[in-house]
């Protein structure tokens, strides 16, 4: 039996220690990650809220009585995006950086590696300037998964595609996310943004996470209004060319053009009645 006091024993084990911090070569962003984790748990448990009590009344007239009764706010939506970079090692590395100042809750490499890098209570920066129905703040009511292609010939691999369907699963379940709110990009961004392009929407819809229109299409009512039609389903019709075009690529995908076909408000109507 080697000695406690043998000089070789610490001198191994410090070895270790080096070599085990070595091999995780995120330990510098994941530190910041604990640092920003334990400032937002301390604004939390203070008490009273700092800040949160009416500045307009007056100190003596204003008190905190804690109820029992909350709870961490969930995520209600899910959005996909492509990352429009060539790797997720690039991805990652946008990701912690402060000036780029984006992020989401998962990456899915091409090869169907699953990185987690947001809490999924914890708000991401993913979906920017948008809007779904009366929804402004999608970065406050969703989870952003970034999918790893690059948004020009990139195909969509099986592996990536079975692992983003597993994820999705778990998080409806355990979110309980409406079938509806499994939505893209370009869906909540019309305009502004047309990931993920040449998706296989279907797929999902044809698992529970979003909706895809049937094979037979009946004609709508010669009253149906497909403006309306797109704003009941979620689009921001302020610009109706824009809006028009994001349906067309969640759903249309052969033809983007701001336009809508016959076949377009065949499509459109056989959606609408889904929601």
């Amino acid at each position: 039996m080697l000695s406690v006091k043998s000089p070789s024993i610490f001198l191994i084990l410090a070895a270790l220690f080096l070599s085990a911090c070595s091999t995780n070569k995120y330990a510098a962003t994941e530190k910041i990650y604990k640092l920003k984790a334990k400032d937002f748990s301390k604004i939390i448990s203070s008490t009273p809220p700092e800040g949160q009590l009416y500045d307009s009344v007056e100190a003596t007239n204003q008190t905190w009585v804690g109820s029992v009764n909350f709870g961490i706010r969930k995520p209600n939506f899910v959005i996909i995006h492509h990352t429009a970079q060539d790797s997720l090692e690039q991805t990652i590395k946008t990701f912690h950086s402060t000036r780029a100042a984006t992020s989401a809750h998962y990456v899915i490499s091409r090869d169907g590696k699953v990185v987690h890098m947001v809490n999924d209570y914890l708000r991401a920066n993913h979906a920017g300037v948008s809007k779904w129905g009366k929804d402004t703040d999608l970065n406050s009511s969703s989870i952003g998964i970034e999918l790893d292609n690059n948004g020009l010939t990139d195909p969509w691999p099986d592996a990536q595609i079975n692992s983003l369907i597993k994820l999705l699963a778990t998080l409806k379940k355990t979110y309980n996310i409406p079938t509806a709110n499994f939505i893209g990009h370009a869906d909540i961004a019309p305009g502004r943004k047309n990931d993920p392009k040449n998706f296989p929407w279907k797929k999902l819809a044809d698992k529970g996470f979003g909706f895809w229109y049937d094979d037979i299409l009946k004609n709508p009512p010669v009253d149906f209004n497909t403006e309306m039609a797109l704003k009941y389903i979620g689009y921001n019709t302020t610009n109706l060319p824009a809006a028009i075009e994001a349906f067309k690529i969640h759903f249309i995908q052969s033809d983007i053009t701001k336009t809508l076909t016959p076949v377009d408000i065949l499509v459109l109507y056989n959606v609408y009645m889904k929601y």
